[in-house]
């Protein structure tokens, strides 16, 4: 059985989300980051990072999102939600997933921690401000992609891990000061697919969020 250490409306939401979609035994490990729990010595023994989300597997402990997301489509590719190896619509999603992990995700944690980065309360609105800007450019990006297909899905006619990644990260832009992910006209119309899926459903009311959920 695997186990993933989580935290509510944080990047665990994507793993949490795919272990419903591939319908596998799992155990979650409560790990909030409200209390400081990532940081204290018996998780960073399994992620040193401090970081969540953590998957172990077999006593293996797995952490990056990204990293545990391909594990698990890779685990269970009779599921269908990632191509198979070798083929150009693998290298498609690998594209996106990768985009939106190291592209889009880094520059939003430039905007939830600017003190990361910089320290004066007026540095850090304004690197908040050129965050915002990046990400909402980014936004226009994957706006144009699900524009340039008639597909329902982001890689296409089938759904995929993109689509729960991708869906986390708008949902992340729910406080911009303006453009939300949500106003994006493709990207308003796409999302409201995923979140109709009964997997997203029960993990949004087992996480106890409340609609706008993006």
């Amino acid at each position: 059985m695997y186990q993933l250490y989580y935290s509510p409306s944080t990047a665990s939401m994507a793993p949490h989300i795919l272990l419903e979609e591939l319908s596998v035994p799992y155990e979650l490990v409560l790990t909030d980051t409200a209390t400081g729990s990532h940081k204290k010595a018996d998780y960073l023994a399994l992620n040193p990072n401090g970081t969540i989300p953590t998957l172990v597997d077999q006593g293996q402990a797995i952490f990056e999102t990204a990293a545990i997301c391909l594990h698990l489509v890779d685990s269970h590719p009779e599921k269908n939600l990632f191509p198979a190896p070798g083929t150009l619509e693998r290298a498609e999603a690998y594209k996106w997933l990768i985009w939106l992990s190291a592209t889009l995700q880094s520059t939003l944690v430039v905007y939830f921690y600017p003190e990361r980065w910089v320290s004066g309360e007026q540095n850090q609105v304004e690197v908040k401000r050129h965050a915002q800007q990046k990400a909402q450019g980014l936004l226009e990006q994957m706006d144009k992609h699900l524009a340039s297909h008639c597909s329902p899905w982001f890689l296409g006619e089938e759904f995929s891990l993109v689509d729960i990644y991708a869906m986390m990260l708008c949902r992340w832009t729910r406080h911009f000061d303006d453009k939300k992910a949500r106003d994006y006209p493709f990207i308003a119309l796409w999302v409201q697919k995923v979140l109709a899926r009964p997997a997203v459903q029960k993990v949004m009311d087992y996480d106890g969020l409340v609609k706008p959920y993006v």
